[in-house]
């Protein structure tokens, strides 16, 4: 089965680290966060995935020259303009030629989801679309998707107000889709799959749902981002203390540091008695001597904190 890859976005939410890389090229355990999904996938029978790009395509196309990642082989496509979800999944579907059922992730959603399960539910439900759904606490911030006793969908909301929702299943990110779907799409401007796309689909009785308890996590907000790596975290010692952090390659820590629940990423520099908890460091960052980030700070790539500046929650340098 082939994939489209939804990884256009500008990533907002983890600036500053997404001043100078797509969110889907940031490491997550000391490897790309789109290698992760591409893995999954591959092992779900995946072997050919259309990367649907917009913000900095050039990232992706130059860290994999070969054009193929983890078993996968790798096609790009580049939108003109931003198209919404239903318009690059058209836009990314069509460039690559793909004319039979397909599966579509969001290149910043990490999950353990058996995906073979969800292909083969939805070819046993004959539907021309099926979602995958997760459970989570708070679903006000999400699409909320209530299903019939055989999982067709009976409506789609989105963002419900909070107390609200009919259920706390929610769009999970992961869809499988026949080819049929794309001729719903209008071509030429932005349209949303959950807004207009899913509601169609609805309202014509063949959109299905499937929950799942699978471990589902979107790493695309800070706190989201450092969880997601603090799953590969491990603590060593050395000429700085290190606990439960995730550590990339050629970083320096001096005498007396202290690194705890955090990610350093290759080239960050930790300055003698500084204390790094809770945070992010990027690339080539510096953490001056004696300096203290706690409660998610996050410190963009190339950027120095000051000897002795005690920081906390900040995000540097500030972006709007």
């Amino acid at each position: 089965m082939k994939a489209v890859v939804l990884v256009g976005g500008e990533g907002t939410r983890l600036r500053p680290l997404t001043l100078s890389v797509p969110k889907q090229m940031l490491p997550v355990g000391g490897r790309p966060m789109i290698e992760r999904v591409l893995e999954w996938l591959s092992s779900h029978g995946v072997t050919e995935a259309v990367l649907s790009l917009g913000y900095r395509p050039q990232a992706f196309i130059e860290a994999y020259p070969s054009g193929e990642s983890c078993g996968v082989a790798l096609r790009y496509a580049v939108e003109p303009s931003p198209l919404d979800t239903a318009g690059a999944i058209r836009f990314a579907a069509l460039e690559a030629g793909i004319d039979e059922a397909f599966v579509v992730v969001n290149g910043d959603v990490l999950t353990d989801l058996d995906l073979t399960g969800l292909v083969a539910f939805h070819r046993d439900r004959t539907a021309e679309a099926t979602i995958a759904l997760t459970p989570v606490p708070d679903p006000s911030a999400f699409g909320v998707v209530p299903t019939d006793a055989t999982g067709r969908v009976e409506a789609f909301i989105e963002k419900p107000p909070a107390g609200e929702a009919p259920t706390n299943f929610i769009n999970a990110g992961t869809y499988v889709l026949e080819r049929s779907v794309l001729d719903r799409v209008p071509p030429g401007r932005r349209v949303s799959i959950e807004r207009e796309t899913f509601p169609q689909l609805v309202a014509d009785g063949r959109l299905y749902a499937l929950g799942s308890d699978a471990a589902w996590l979107d790493a695309g907000t800070p706190a989201a981002y450092l969880k997601a790596n603090l799953a590969y975290a491990q603590t060593t010692a050395g000429a700085g203390n290190v606990v439960r952090s995730v550590v990339g390659v050629g970083v320096e820590l001096g005498e007396g540091s202290l690194v705890e629940g955090s990610v350093l990423m290759d080239g960050a520099v930790v300055g003698p008695k500084a204390r790094v908890v809770g945070s992010i460091v990027g690339p080539g960052a510096t953490i001056g001597e004696g300096a203290t980030l706690d409660e998610l700070c996050v410190i963009g790539a190339g950027h120095s904190v000051d000897a002795g500046v005690g920081l906390v929650g900040a995000r540097l340098p500030q972006v709007t």
